[in-house]
């Protein structure tokens, strides 16, 4: 059985996050933001979801001060339904909370309700409407909150 792997993520896994990147969103980050945001960006920390040492999710966090702010989370269509979420959102948590982060936000889809339904099972709350807010097609954006 193929054991899931989830740890801090490194520039070697660019290509990894950069493939997820392109099949899971509308308006993907570039392979140079996100090379610049990793290497470049000193709050900036990734976690990836290995399996047989293909990178099959990832997550993106900003640490601001005691906030996390989380900018995205992939998880392969190939893989999903399998846990690869939940268990880079528990992990996310537990190192942040560690390096002294005690509240995260994220923005959501308005219509993504299996994401809204994974942060909410780790304690998300959702606060606020942004509307417009995605640039491919307008739609609104909930934002979430954990403390």
């Amino acid at each position: 059985m193929k054991e899931l792997v989830i740890r801090k993520g490194r520039v070697e896994d660019l290509d990894g996050i950069a493939a997820l990147e392109q099949v899971c969103f509308a308006s993907p980050w570039s392979r140079e933001s996100l090379c610049r945001d990793m290497t470049e960006n000193q709050m900036a920390e990734y976690f990836v979801a290995e399996l047989d040492n293909e990178v099959v999710g990832y997550l993106g966090i900003w640490l601001v001060s005691e906030e996390g702010y989380i900018n995205n989370v992939a998880v392969s269509p190939f893989h999903r339904r399998q846990h690869v979420g939940s268990a880079l959102i528990e992990t996310m948590l537990e190192v942040t909370q560690e390096e002294g982060v005690r509240a995260h936000t994220l923005e959501v889809r308005a219509s993504n309700e299996a994401a809204k339904g994974l942060y909410k099972k780790f304690g998300f709350n959702e606060a606020a409407l942004r509307k417009g807010y995605y640039e491919d097609n307008g739609e609104d954006a909930i934002i979430m909150w954990r403390y």
